[in-house]
């Protein structure tokens, strides 16, 4: 029987994991999703890092490889590890991308959240990533602020494959979107092929419904007098959102000035849907993936989503159906006072400073993983060999 999650495949929507970790890699869980259910990329972030640096033993070993270094600081540690895991990543899913072409199977790593608002720094450490890591299938993950974006134009300018994050509104997508074309058609005019460029815009869902929802039922807590308006449009305006975004997409690759850049061979900028997990346990757990499937897109998937849609998940073209019904319900949203524009803009600054708390977390925990490996070690050139004989403790003095 055919998994589930490679008929989202078949409907032209690339599933891509959103975890890693050493352990899974070396055991081979990620070659295996590859091969039975047809997985084509892996995503990482600071939070992800951190749960798995931080926490066992898994990467004892190589910390304990590179933490005698005097001048090794604790990003040094962590970009150590966080590159074998990318390169091992990459090397799993690099018959993926070489079987279409360079059209998926790749593996994102990102930048520090801490140069969001600083394009030049943006710059800088993407492009020392992109070589450090040295694989056609990595891409380089910024956050989709205005420094960001300015980053953005001069990465894919570069020919560095990026995935922009932290997308919450059309608006901010649009921009990201016209920015990428800009990339491309100022490295087509200086020459350069534009045809193994890659990038996916991270758009995020179910972040948006918690904050929504969460306006929704304290009004509803109130008894607010347009409560069953209210009540009817709970959990739908994220999804809404998105297939807004996914129609602009559409209208965009047959647009001219795409129309042009395709005749070079440029690959369209493919929507990604991240936060796909619910939040709220009402909702059905593959909420966010049976309502956003449609082709030349990714969903990427925590490890219990995509759990969950290998069991019950559906498939079907569901970001296509009832666009005007996704219009009413953001139409709706505006008329009962719910603020979807100031909700994504606060969204994209929680975003960073979560990912900048789970960073220094993730050091954290790097220091205290040397200082502890480093005790050890020193522990072991302390002690006597296992041979040797004892010296015995002097006698009191009475």
């Amino acid at each position: 029987m055919t998994s589930r999650l490679k008929t989202l495949g078949e409907a032209g929507q690339a599933v891509w994991l959103d975890f890693i970790d050493r352990r899974f890699l070396s055991d081979g869980g990620l070659r295996k999703l590859v091969e039975e259910d047809g997985l084509t990329g892996v995503t990482s972030n600071p939070s992800i890092f951190e749960k798995a640096m931080g926490h066992g033993d898994a990467y004892d070993a190589g910390f304990q490889a590179a933490a005698g270094r005097a001048d090794a600081s604790a990003q040094d540690l962590y970009e150590s590890q966080a590159i074998g895991d990318v390169k091992a990543a990459a090397a799993d899913l690099r018959r993926v991308y070489d079987r279409l072409c360079g059209k998926d199977g790749y593996v994102s790593l990102e930048v520090s959240p801490r140069l969001a608002n600083d394009a030049a720094a943006t710059v800088e450490e993407a492009r020392r990533l992109w070589a450090a890591v040295d694989e056609p299938n990595l891409m380089v993950k910024v956050p989709g602020t205005k420094a960001g974006v300015t980053a953005l134009r001069v990465l894919v300018e570069a020919g560095v494959n990026v995935n922009i994050t932290l997308l919450f509104s059309l608006g901010a997508y649009q921009a990201v979107a016209d920015t990428y074309m800009a990339g491309l058609e100022a490295r087509a005019a200086r020459g350069e092929p534009i045809d193994r460029i890659a990038s996916v815009a991270s758009f995020f869902v179910s972040r948006i419904d918690a904050q929504i929802d969460q306006a929704i039922d304290a009004r509803l807590a109130a008894n607010d007098p347009q409560s069953a308006d209210l009540a009817a449009i709970r959990g739908k305006v994220a999804i809404a959102n998105a297939k807004l975004a996914y129609a602009w997409f559409r209208t965009l690759l047959a647009s001219e000035r795409w129309q042009a850049l395709a005749a070079k061979g440029a690959r369209p900028q493919r929507l990604l849907w991240a936060s796909t997990g619910v939040r709220d346990p009402a909702y059905p757990d593959t909420l966010y993936v049976d309502a956003l499937v449609g082709p030349n897109t990714v969903t990427t998937l925590p490890p219990k989503t995509l759990d969950a849609f290998r069991d019950h998940g559906a498939v079907g073209p569901t970001l296509t159906e009832d666009i005007e019904g996704a219009r009413r319900v953001l139409s709706e949203a505006a008329r009962l006072g719910l603020d979807l524009d100031a909700v994504t803009r606060g969204l994209v600054e929680e975003g960073i400073t979560l990912f900048a708390e789970a960073t220094d977390a993730l050091l954290g925990a790097v220091d205290a993983k040397r200082a502890t490996l480093l005790g050890d070690r020193q522990r072991a050139t302390d002690a006597p060999p296992a041979n040797s004989p004892q010296t015995a403790p002097a006698t009191p003095t009475q």
